[in-house]
């Protein structure tokens, strides 16, 4: 379930979730979360903290009363860390500060449901390590070497290089493949609830500790523990990282029974280690703990010969969105995607394909089909220019879409994965904007909008 007043919120999460094959119940107030708690099942509940009726914490203790085995997800304004703690202190799974993307809540999601992976449905977003070119074969013969041994692995690269996917071939090809894989992203909690999400806590620990939890560590136990952007943790939280490292042991917050875990530690960071411990941001003896065998990921503009292979990969990851229709990318628009610099690595590129693909009209994807928020320019064309936002860079595909189709909303919506409600809502927002020359098309749609609500 999703509880969220603002409407355009609650849409986004219901499609970023749809997509991902879950099905999905929404409330658009706290009396109606309250109310679904007691009428519904769920597996999982992500709520905002301030809502009409009954605001975020009832709800969270109304699915703590009705729904004791059902994960919540508390969204919260930004910056109030306040608010993030209490939620957290009373009983929530995890929390998402306000404004977010879709790759954030896709995150606290599958981390809230990996602890029971029967739960999650089996998507064909699941990507493999792709790449033939001689640097990622390199890092390959890395993997399949350390992969049978226990070692610690710091896996390093900026962002979108595929950090995660490597320290996933490294479990698959361990003798831990049928142990548990559990991943927490560092960079998402502050220290003060990262403790109790690795080491876990007892019941009546802190207040609105209702009940005992495992940690991640103790959810690895046999098999594999990642901590994503290890970089991002403060210095207490080092240092007990670095103990659990050197004892394989720990306490859960608030308990004085010592735990002992067989758990393989794997790391990633897109900071450099090195730089920060000269700073005294990070400690020394922990770097050297973690980097026994360290691996690192190139960025995807030195291992261009990959770009091709990518691209076809995620062509056929992303046919179905346009019903089979499109089979791959003519020559020109592969070699624009091969000349450009790719800041966001093999994630923007993927983001570039799956947008090609709802842009075009043929077979194949073309150079006019490319739309990037980094090689779209505020015109429209596909000229390289760092200037457009993602919100823009959004608009412009929704109105291409809509142009593309004959101005069908029905047609666009089902191009874009979105309901017509949704881009009917869209449509709205954009006509109060500077949308020439679309505006009079706008216009006319928002005025069949109205009809079409008006008709009983």
């Amino acid at each position: 379930m999703v509880a969220d007043d603002e409407k355009l919120m609650n849409d986004f999460i219901r499609e970023i979730l749809r997509r991902k094959g879950y099905e999905v119940d929404q409330a658009f107030d706290g009396t109606m979360a309250m109310r679904l708690l007691t009428e519904q099942s769920y597996d999982l509940v992500i709520t905002d903290k301030k809502m009409p009726g009954s605001d975020g914490i009832e709800v969270l203790q109304a699915a703590a009363t009705h729904q004791p085995s059902a994960k919540v997800i508390v969204m919260t304004a930004y910056g109030s860390v306040e608010g993030a703690v209490e939620a957290m202190k009373m009983g929530a799974f995890d929390y998402v500060m306000k404004p977010f993307d879709a790759n954030q809540i896709e995150e606290a999601v599958d981390r809230a449901l990996e602890e029971a992976p029967e739960r999650r449905p089996h998507s064909a977003c699941n990507l493999g390590v792709v790449g033939t070119g001689h640097k990622m074969q390199e890092v390959l013969e890395l993997v399949r070497v350390v992969a049978p041994t226990t070692s610690t692995v710091l896996i390093t690269g900026e962002t979108g290089t595929g950090k995660e996917l490597i320290a996933r071939e490294i479990q698959r090809l361990s003798k831990r493949a049928d142990g548990p894989f559990i991943r927490l992203n560092c960079a998402a909690l502050p220290d003060g609830l990262i403790e109790s999400e690795l080491f876990g806590h007892e019941k009546g620990s802190f207040t609105g500790a209702m009940r005992t939890r495992m940690g991640k560590f103790e959810l690895a136990d046999g098999g594999t523990l990642l901590l994503d952007e290890i970089g991002e943790i403060g210095s207490q939280m080092q240092a007990k990282i670095l103990r659990v490292l050197q004892e394989r042991e720990f306490e859960r917050v608030g308990a004085q029974q010592t735990l002992r875990v067989n758990v393989r530690i794997i790391a990633t960071t897109n900071t450099n280690l090195a730089s920060a411990m000269e700073n005294g941001r990070f400690r020394e003896d922990l770097f050297y703990r973690l980097s026994v065998f360290p691996v690192n990921l190139p960025p995807l503009r030195e291992r261009r010969e990959d770009i091709s292979l990518l691209v076809d990969h995620f062509v056929q990851k992303y046919r179905s969105l346009c019903d089979g229709r499109i089979i791959g990318i003519d020559d020109a628009a592969l070699a624009m995607l091969v000349g450009h610099s790719w800041p966001g690595n093999v994630r923007e590129l993927e983001n570039c394909v799956e947008r090609a693909m709802i842009m075009s009209r043929g077979p194949l994807i073309t150079k006019e089909d490319i739309v990037s928020p980094v090689t779209a320019s505020r015109k429209g064309t596909t000229s390289l220019d760092p200037g457009i936002s993602l919100r823009e860079m959004e608009k412009m595909l929704v109105l291409k879409t809509l142009e593309s189709v004959g101005w069908n909303r029905t047609r666009a919506a089902r191009k874009l994965g979105i309901s017509t409600r949704t881009l009917r809502n869209k449509i709205k927002i954009y006509k109060e904007e500077d949308i020439s020359p679309y505006a009079e098309r706008l216009s006319a749609l928002d005025e069949v909008a109205r009809e079409l609500v008006c008709t009983p």
